[in-house]
């Protein structure tokens, strides 16, 4: 294997390039950095990326985001982390920001816009996409249908502030007790250049954040600002599965609180489906628009850096300890439950709020399921059906 050094500068400039032309979401995102890293660079042997991989599926937050952080980790630490992360994460940030100011420019109620809907209603396509592909992938028995179906349940018949937490709390208890574990991952010869020392205080300060974040109530503290942060930071804590389940989350702390109008919140979600980099700059999108102020730019970096704080953190305190902890049956085990339970979550928002939202009549209806079946069955690019639909409804109208 090569020299384990790159700069930071380096990597940024690297993973810049990568922001740009990353489309598909998180797991096409994984197959670039294979190619790149693996194939094209050879800085990990396959068995090493596996590893770094597995490391960020089990932990909150975006898979794809935090193997981004952590080949910055491994080539330069911390700094090289950092390094990584903005250089994936600056391109989709731009373009959200940019698509909050131009959609707040249009004016007028965004209810009454052809191509907003369209956007809304194959945002509904994508999300059930999302939610047949993670079912399949996550819940391969009984016990952990039964825990995604009864988490789905529990959100749609007590819409609770607080309830995503409860469900993925329990999934992890119901999932230490009654699932079987799946089998480690292949042993890899991961580098890791953050001592444990180092890694105890990272994880302290996630902990110390996320404690702040959860206990702090909501209009109390006088700073918006603050507000904005702690709610995106208690989203990226505590999401497990990535993606497209930031999707209810985001939605309880931005739309229910009124900060952001549902459709704008709908439209900005479609949107993010058509950029290349990671899905949880949608952050920086409602950042951008929200109603009170820290909004337009400062509210979006705001935004931005809660929602990347936090499985940047975790990331980088559990990298030295990984090759035991993924040892631990109970701990995959809770995994397993955890992964189940986030199914559910995500079929929750799938009825409440996308498709209250988006699906109006069959007309609807039918766009939504032949974006599905491009989607699904076709493997068209999610990029190209979000720009096919909204493109085709502003002509049409």
């Amino acid at each position: 294997m090569p020299d384990q050094r790159t700069s930071p500068a380096q990597l940024f400039l690297i993973f810049v390039r990568l922001g740009l032309t990353s489309f598909g979401g998180p797991v096409a995102h994984l197959g670039y950095f294979q190619n790149e890293f693996v194939a094209r660079r050879r800085w990990f042997t396959d068995h090493a990326y596996a590893d770094l991989v597995a490391l960020s599926q089990f932990l909150p937050g975006p898979a794809s985001s935090q193997v981004v952080m952590g080949i910055g980790a491994t080539r330069a630490g911390i700094p090289g982390a950092v390094a990584a992360s903005l250089g994936f994460t600056l391109p989709s940030l731009l373009l959200m920001i940019g698509f909050g100011y131009a959609v707040l420019g249009l004016g007028g109620d965004l209810a009454d816009k052809a191509w907003i809907h369209a956007l809304k209603v194959v945002a509904a396509a994508v999300v059930a996409q999302a939610v047949w592909t993670l079912g399949r992938t996550l819940c391969t028995d009984r016990v952990r249908s039964s825990i995604a179906l009864a988490a789905a349940a529990f959100l749609l018949l007590w819409p609770i502030s607080g309830g995503q937490l409860i469900v993925i709390a329990g999934g992890a208890v119901l999932g230490w007790r009654l699932c079987k574990a799946d089998p480690p991952a292949g042993q890899g010869a991961l580098p890791v250049t953050i001592g444990r020392a180092t890694a105890v205080w990272l994880l302290a300060a996630f902990f110390l954040l996320l404690g702040m974040a959860l206990l702090l109530p909501s209009g109390l503290s006088g700073d918006h600002g603050l507000e904005l942060f702690n709610a995106m930071y208690r989203s990226g804590a505590l999401v497990f599965g990535g993606g497209h389940v930031v999707l209810p989350l985001l939605e309880a702390e931005t739309v229910r609180t009124g900060w952001v109008d549902r459709d704008l919140f709908l439209a900005g979600y479609g949107a993010a489906q058509a950029i290349p980099g990671p899905l949880f700059t949608f952050a920086g999108f409602l950042g951008t628009v929200q109603t009170s102020a820290p909004n337009g730019v400062l509210g979006g970096l705001i935004a931005t850096t809660g929602i990347f704080l936090a499985p940047l953190l975790v990331l980088l305190g559990t990298l030295p300890f990984w090759l035991s902890l993924r040892q631990m049956p109970a701990a995959r085990a809770a995994l397993a439950g955890v992964n189940a339970a986030v199914v559910g979550l995500l079929l929750a928002a799938l009825y409440d709020p996308v498709i209250t939202s988006a699906i109006h009549d069959g007309r609807d209806l039918a766009l939504a399921l032949l974006a599905f079946a491009l989607l699904e069955l076709w493997k068209v690019p999610a990029w190209v059906v979000v720009i096919g639909a909204g493109v085709g409804a502003a002509l049409l109208t």
